[in-house]
């Protein structure tokens, strides 16, 4: 063998070594692939806990606004008002016909 083929084996078999570990490594393409199955399973998961967080909100915002306005019907129709509070009511002028 000449010294030029045996560069060339030894070339050839590094070659072979470097893909070896690229497809069979621990960050070969096995690992590449669950972590791509790990990076969808967290990202579908993310979705619903968005959904589900938009749907809290909703919630909130629809108690919140519905509270607000059980709150003012109460104090314009029924004169109610909270503890700390003083209602001062003026009588109106009777009307002239």
């Amino acid at each position: 063998m000449t010294t030029s083929r045996v560069i060339t084996v030894l070339l050839l078999a590094l070659l072979g070594l470097v893909h070896a570990t690229l497809w069979f490594g621990s960050s070969g393409t096995p690992r590449v692939r669950e972590l791509s199955a790990q990076v969808a399973d967290q990202q579908a998961r993310n979705a619903a806990a968005r959904v589900r967080n938009d749907q809290l909100q909703a919630e909130l915002k629809d108690l919140k606004d519905g509270l607000e306005i059980i709150e003012e019907t109460a104090r314009h129709e029924l004169g109610m008002v909270k503890p700390d509070e003083i209602l001062v009511q003026y009588p109106q002028a009777p009307r002239a016909n």
